[in-house]
Parts: C-alpha cells; sequence; structure tokens
C-alpha cells in the first residue's frame, strides 16, 4: 500500500473517487458535498490531495481545500474504497493529508465538519476540538459548497450556527496542552449529541409542514 501526494498522473481515479464517495454516504444516509471528477483533478494537479494505491487498485483519498486568504484549511473528502475497508487505512490517510497541510499551509487553522463518528474520533487524536460553526471560515465559498448537502436546509434555518454535522479545528497557534489520562473520545456522547441533533431538526420539520 502507498499513501502519495497526488498529481495529474491520478486523474484517472477521478471518477471512481466521486462514486464511492457519492456511494458511501447513500449506504450510511448521510448528506454529503457533491464534487465532480473535474475538481478532484484540480485537486491532484495543485498537489492537494493525498491518495492511496494497493499496486494499481484505487484504495483511498482526500484532499485539501484553501480558504480565508490560506487561514483556514479543510481537509475533506476522505473516502475509503470498499475492499480496505476496517484496516485503519482511513486513519493513515487522514494523518498523511493533515501533515501534508501543516507543511504546505503552516499556521493555517485545519477544521472539518461531518457526520461520521470514525472520523471525529480521528480528527480527536491528530489534535482537533469540537467547536461551533461561527469559529470556522466565514469564507462564502465554503459554505456554498453545502448546497448539495441533503441537510442544506438545516444550515440555512439556523443561520449557519448548526446542523446534523459537528465542526472540529485544529489551531495550531494554541499552545499543546497534555491531555488528562482519562480524557479521549467519548463515542456515546457523541451518538447521543447526534441522536439529539436529528430528533430536534425533524421534530421542527414536521411542526412547520
Amino acid at each position: 500500500m502507498k499513501i502519495l501526494i497526488a498529481n495529474k498522473a491520478h486523474a484517472k481515479y477521478a471518477e471512481t473517487i466521486c462514486d464511492t464517495i457519492a456511494e458511501s454516504a447513500k449506504v450510511r444516509g448521510t448528506g454529503i458535498a457533491r464534487r465532480t471528477p473535474e475538481y478532484i483533478i484540480t485537486k491532484m494537479e495543485n498537489g492537494n490531495a493525498i491518495i492511496a494505491l494497493d499496486g494499481d487498485n484505487f484504495a483511498g483519498f482526500c484532499y485539501i481545500e484553501v480558504w480565508g486568504h490560506d487561514k483556514f484549511v479543510a481537509n475533506s473528502g476522505l473516502i475509503v474504497s470498499p475492499d480496505y475497508r476496517n484496516q485503519g487505512l482511513a486513519k493513515d490517510i487522514k494523518k498523511a493529508i493533515f501533515e501534508h497541510s501543516q507543511n504546505k499551509y503552516p499556521g493555517a487553522k485545519i477544521f472539518g465538519i461531518t457526520t461520521g463518528l470514525a472520523v471525529m474520533k480521528i480528527n480527536y487524536e491528530l489534535g482537533y476540538q469540537p467547536v461551533t460553526f461561527s469559529e470556522l471560515t466565514d469564507d462564502e465559498s465554503f459554505w456554498k459548497g453545502c448546497q448539495t448537502c441533503k441537510n442544506y436546509d438545516i444550515l440555512t434555518r439556523t443561520e449557519r450556527k448548526m446542523c446534523l454535522c459537528t465542526g472540529m479545528l485544529y489551531d495550531p497557534n494554541k499552545k499543546k496542552e497534555e491531555k488528562p489520562r482519562h480524557e479521549s473520545f467519548n463515542e456515546k456522547t457523541y451518538r447521543r449529541l447526534k441522536s439529539i441533533k436529528q430528533t430536534l431538526f425533524y421534530k421542527k420539520d414536521k411542526e412547520s409542514n
């Protein structure tokens, strides 16, 4: 298995990447900001993506988005091919894109929004912390990218204050503090939080109908 900084030579995998992301979201029943093969190829050509290959077989992918004049960086589109899941590959790709982001955009705050508990756990282990959406980029282009997500109405209804996604942020300018030994990613708590969000928003939908 090779985990590489993607380039234009990997453009042949772009359509497979988009299809895999879309199919994964469909299976999980979650919202997703859709991306085109052309968009993915641009990320590859700019050196803003990580790809995992098993020989010539596509195994995984993640890309970088830059916002607010390089002040914010998002690691987006993390996906692992079904044949390579449950092997720790997602964590390896996330670590690689995280380190690549730090090297290419030193000083930038790295953030992400996700509904995936596995991604939240990986982010937490890398040093991300849960934050409110107001602490993320105010770049309009980023939030427009959410328009293709099925939960976009929730985001607009709350004036971009919250959604089913959880915002997480890594700020390299904050002094790193050693976490207490008992402090760890609490999956049970996040599942409960997600359930509360879903109940709250779906209840409002029924009331408005």
